[in-house]
């Protein structure tokens, strides 16, 4: 007589989302230069700022030196602007394996935002192999809350990724308001900028941003010397936890209805 062994819900969940994540891989690098331009395009970006930064401010920018400054801000923008886009596109993307009723909508979310999380970490060890290679100081006083804020603005980013996901079912034209929404970002997040640079008086038009405080603490986190006076670990946690458990109510209550429409 045959055993059938039943699958709990978790096994279930975890197989679904390793098949989309596989998915997102082929369709991610489905040509050779799928990777490479993975890795040139944040790479030439870094040097292209920390060249225009060096100018203004020598090599170093408030203690930490400048290109390592330009690329905890480059690379947290793009991973942050990428799971955003990425996951927000994923419901849509793969809406005909929703038949299968094992593929739930939240499955394509994650797998979405873990690839792009992975790939963002992957160009960030290969710059730091490239740094060594080329003999550059390489420094990070605090690992662990560097890896806290990169998961923060993640998490952050996925979160939004599935209120826009879900958003978009009911009304495609939100993908342009999340374009026009997200584009100035990368000027007002801290990117090319500390805060140092800019007048107090002026931070509260700034600070209101989480991944501002989200680069801000993570060149901190590299460089403890760098100064944080005007950004707070606190705020980043806080809007982490009150964006994804929102975001996961909105999901609860509406997923069922978004995907009949």
């Amino acid at each position: 007589m045959t055993t059938v062994l039943k699958r709990n819900n978790w096994a279930i969940w975890r197989d679904v989302i390793f098949a989309l994540f596989v998915r997102e891989i082929r369709t991610g690098f489905n040509d050779k230069l799928g990777l490479a331009w993975a890795v040139f395009q944040p790479l030439s970006f870094i040097f292209l700022l920390s060249y225009l930064r060096g100018l203004i401010s020598g090599s170093d920018s408030h203690t930490v030196p400048t290109f390592e400054f330009m690329m905890y801000g480059m690379l947290l923008i793009q991973l942050f602007l990428e799971t955003l886009n990425n996951s927000a596109n994923s419901i849509k993307k793969n809406k005909a394996l929703f038949a299968f009723r094992q593929v739930q909508p939240i499955s394509s979310v994650v797998a979405s935002s873990f690839f792009d999380l992975l790939v963002k970490l992957f160009v960030f060890v290969l710059i730091l192999l490239l740094m060594f290679l080329l003999k550059m100081d390489i420094n990070i006083d605090n690992p662990l809350f560097l890896i806290t804020n990169v998961f923060a603005v993640w998490i952050i980013a996925m979160s939004l990724g599935l209120l826009f996901a879900i958003g978009q079912c009911y009304i495609p034209e939100i993908t342009k308001v999340r374009g026009i929404l997200t584009r100035p970002l990368f000027f007002i997040s801290g990117v090319f900028f500390s805060m140092e640079d800019i007048p107090k008086e002026y931070w509260s038009y700034l600070d209101w941003n989480p991944l501002l405080h989200a680069i801000e603490l993570t060149r901190h986190a590299a460089y403890s010397t760098y100064p944080t006076e005007a950004v707070s670990e606190f705020y980043l946690l806080a809007c982490t936890i009150v964006l994804l458990f929102f975001a996961l109510a909105v999901y609860h209550v509406s997923w069922k209805q978004a995907l009949s429409r």
